[in-house]
């Protein structure tokens, strides 16, 4: 089984937050995380500082490699930062 996992604190959700499966929106300050494992990412997000995760709508998401699952992870921090009700963007390369 190969594995990889990315986290990046301190993201500031955009104005209207990012949808969670179990909070519904949550915003402010934010720690995201990305888990990936044989094929397929999971990403949830918690405030940062606290203990409870919450997963992004659309969670988890197939996701061909581990290269693949840094680059998704930055688009996940940067869905964060836009906020917009964020859900997990298509892991797809654009192009």
């Amino acid at each position: 089984m190969s594995w990889a996992s990315w986290t990046t604190s301190n993201v500031f959700a955009g104005t209207g937050g990012v949808r969670t499966q179990e909070a519904g929106i949550v915003s402010g300050n934010l720690t995201v995380h990305t888990t990936w494992a044989d094929g397929e990412a999971e990403v949830a997000v918690q405030f940062s500082g606290a203990s409870d995760w919450f997963s992004l709508v659309g969670s988890p998401v197939r996701c061909p490699s581990e290269e693949a699952s840094r680059a998704f992870h930055q688009s996940v921090v940067e869905a964060v930062r836009a906020g917009g009700g964020a859900t997990v963007p298509d892991p797809r390369p654009t192009g």
